[in-house]
Parts: C-alpha cells; sequence; structure tokens
C-alpha cells in the first residue's frame, strides 16, 4: 500500500500560521535559515580558539553554546515579526527605532566601553548593541516617510525622514562607529532614490557624500590610521588582516577539514568580524561561495518581490531591507579579502554576537512580513508601479 504525502498545512486551512505557510517566501526563509545554522556550525570551530584571548573562560565551547541561544532568539523574532501586517511592520519599525536612538543617546552616560567606543549597554549576562536595532526601524521609517511625501497632502515625509538620519548618524559618530554610519548612510540613500528622487539630485547626493567622506577623514584620527594601513600594509602592523588572509588561501578549494584550521587561533575576533576566513580555511572555498551565493539568492529574490509590490511605502521599506543585509555581508566579506579597510562589521546571521544576531532576525522578518502573498499586493505581471516623484 503506498502512502500519499500530506503538507503540513491545508490550503483550505484558515488557521494564521497557514496563511503565514502558504504566503511567505519559503525560499528566503529557507536562505535565512541555512545562515543561520552555518553560523552555529561555524561557532563550534571557532570557540576554541577565540576563549584563548579570555583566561577567565574555561569551557572551549562557551560562545559556541551563547551562539545557540542567540541563534534561536533571533529565529524567534525573524518568525514571529514575518506574520505580521504591512502597519504592524510600520510600528515595530519605529518603535525599535525610538528605543534605540534613546538608548544611544544614554550610551555616552552608560555605555561599556570596548576598544575606545561606547556602542554597548550592559544589560547583566549579555551586552546590546542599540544601533544594531537602529539600522532596520530607520530603513521601514524612512520608507513610509517617502511615501507619505509622495500622496501630496502636506505631510513633510522627506524632511522628517532626513531628520531623524542625521540624528541616527550624529549618534553614531559621537560613539564612533564609523562603519555603522557609511552603511547606514548608504542604504537610506538606497531607499530615497528607490522612492523617486529625480535624477539630478543624484548627483547632489553623491558629491555630499563625498564631502562628508573627507570630513569623516580628517575628524576621526582611527579612521586615518586604517586607511594608510590598508593603503600602506609594508609600513604599519597588519597582523590582524595578514592571519586572516593566510587562513583564507590555506584553506584552498575544499579547506583543511573540519577543526583542522591553525590560522584561526593567530586571528583575533575571529569568531565575530573574521568568521568568514574560519570558514573558508576549514571548508575551502567551497564553503565560502556557498554563502555568498546565500546571500546574493536574499537579496536578489527579495528586490524582485519588492520591485513587484503594489504599494510604494512596502516596495521601498522591503528593497532597503534587503539591500541592508547584502550590503552588510559584501563589507564583512571585502573586509576578510582586504579589499577594503577593517570596519568591525558582523557577517549577518553568521558571526557571534546577540545584538547582531537579534538584529538580523529583526530585519528578515520584516522583510518576509512585507513580501507575503496578500489580496492586492500582488498584481499578475505587476512591476515597478508609476508612482509620484517626492521632489520636484
Amino acid at each position: 500500500m503506498t502512502q500519499s504525502y500530506s503538507p503540513a498545512f491545508s490550503r483550505n486551512d484558515q488557521s494564521p500560521i497557514a496563511k503565514w505557510f502558504w504566503t511567505v517566501d519559503r525560499g528566503l526563509l529557507a536562505a535565512a535559515l541555512t545562515l543561520m545554522g552555518l553560523g552555529v556550525a561555524l561557532s563550534f570551530a571557532s570557540s576554541p580558539a577565540a576563549i584563548l584571548a579570555d583566561q577567565s573562560i574555561t569551557e572551549p565551547f562557551h560562545y559556541s553554546y551563547r551562539m545557540l541561544v542567540w541563534a534561536s532568539m533571533g529565529l524567534g523574532i525573524m518568525l514571529t515579526t514575518s506574520l505580521l501586517s504591512p502597519r504592524g511592520v510600520r510600528r515595530i519599525a519605529v518603535l525599535a527605532l525610538i528605543l534605540a536612538i534613546l538608548t544611544m543617546m544614554a550610551l555616552p552616560f552608560i555605555g561599556d566601553e570596548v576598544k575606545g567606543a561606547a556602542r554597548w549597554i550592559n544589560l547583566g549576562p549579555f551586552s546590546l548593541q542599540p544601533s544594531e536595532f537602529a539600522k532596520p526601524g530607520l530603513i521601514v521609517f524612512a520608507a513610509w516617510m517617502f511615501a507619505e511625501a509622495q500622496k501630496g497632502q502636506g505631510v513633510p515625509g522627506v524632511s522628517i525622514a532626513f531628520g531623524f538620519w542625521a540624528l541616527t548618524v550624529g549618534l553614531l559618530l559621537i560613539q564612533p562607529d564609523i562603519g555603522q554610519t557609511l552603511l547606514v548612510t548608504t542604504t537610506f540613500m538606497a531607499v530615497f532614490f528607490m522612492a523617486g528622487v529625480p535624477l539630478k539630485w543624484v548627483a547632489v547626493i553623491a558629491a555630499a557624500g563625498m564631502a562628508g567622506l573627507v570630513s569623516l577623514y580628517f575628524a576621526f584620527g582611527h579612521m586615518r590610521d586604517r586607511l594608510s594601513r590598508f593603503l600602506s600594509p609594508e609600513s604599519t602592523d597588519t597582523h590582524q588582516i595578514d592571519r586572516a588572509s593566510e587562513a583564507i588561501r590555506a584553506g584552498g578549494l575544499v579547506g583543511r577539514g573540519v577543526g583542522e584550521g591553525v590560522m584561526k587561533r593567530h586571528v583575533p575576533d575571529l569568531h565575530t568580524d573574521f568568521i568568514y576566513s574560519v570558514g573558508a580555511e576549514e571548508f575551502g572555498l567551497m564553503l565560502s561561495l556557498a554563502m555568498i551565493a546565500l546571500y546574493a539568492f536574499i537579496v536578489l529574490r527579495g528586490l524582485k518581490r519588492a520591485m513587484k509590490l503594489n504599494d510604494p511605502y512596502e516596495q521601498t521599506a522591503a528593497a532597503g531591507l534587503f539591500m541592508l543585509i547584502g550590503l552588510q555581508a559584501c563589507i564583512n566579506v571585502a573586509v576578510n579579502l582586504n579589499l577594503i579597510p577593517t570596519k568591525g562589521m558582523t557577517l549577518p546571521f553568521i558571526s557571534y554576537g546577540g545584538s547582531s544576531m537579534l538584529a538580523m532576525g529583526l530585519t528578515m522578518g520584516l522583510a518576509l512580513a512585507l513580501t507575503r502573498r496578500r489580496p492586492g499586493a500582488y498584481e499578475p505581471g505587476a512591476s515597478l508601479p508609476q508612482r509620484r516623484r517626492i521632489l520636484p
């Protein structure tokens, strides 16, 4: 007797979970879950070497066990937020942005300073980095404001959005966190462009961006030092990036094998900023390309679905969130490959870190919620809708 396969949920099932299952993009969800799984697996490869930098830790898999907790919580946040309506997405994003801004305002007084930067707030057993949650909140909020400006009903959406961007960037520079500042600004400007900015403003924004970079170079000494080390590696200490590069080269095509990596013992922050090099050494180019392919799949598939949405707010918010994930992944990989100066940027879903994992779960969950199939959200054969420009 043969047994017929029956799906977990019937299409006639009208429960919220069943509706979610049939409307969420399961390809995007699977890619995010795969990256989370790789992050947990690589934490077991990096944790024994990472604890060598902290003599107070005796458990070799200390970071791995904590990574399991963060990944579970990030997964819960992603699945929960993916159930939201577009209005619910907006509410959660605005709440996250306001709480993050208020916390960042308090960082100079109550924050923990690590390596000269006050970016974390101590919450007992773990530290929280509020800027991680400000990123998705700002992107969704900006998309909402730009969409309101398109309606022509007197809402100064553009001014409000730029005001919150300036406030967020100002608080990031106080910490200071140049990497997050550049990431937030790039994604924000991409959302601004997608919302309908005239082409003549592109040159203005580009010129302002270049002027801002020059100003940051002269204002922050550590930025000048990192750029000098990148441009003239022979004249300074580049131990960190040199060991990471050696680890990537040593991995070859298929890697040294599980637990056989040796360069990771000499790479500072190997379980956070340089987890890519750990994976490349032990699992080789094949795993590296697989991870990059997963990020590319999330960004390209996400943008394709976002561009078919009918509502301008949903469209630009979803596209901005997917771009945020992709740009952060690009920055981390580029640093590991010594293509750009070091930034201190985590690899989404892969790097160890509670704030990063929880914020990425929130970012992906909001994006999945916006791109779910709803009545009227997509039209057959729909393309980029005709939208009002938000500036004359």
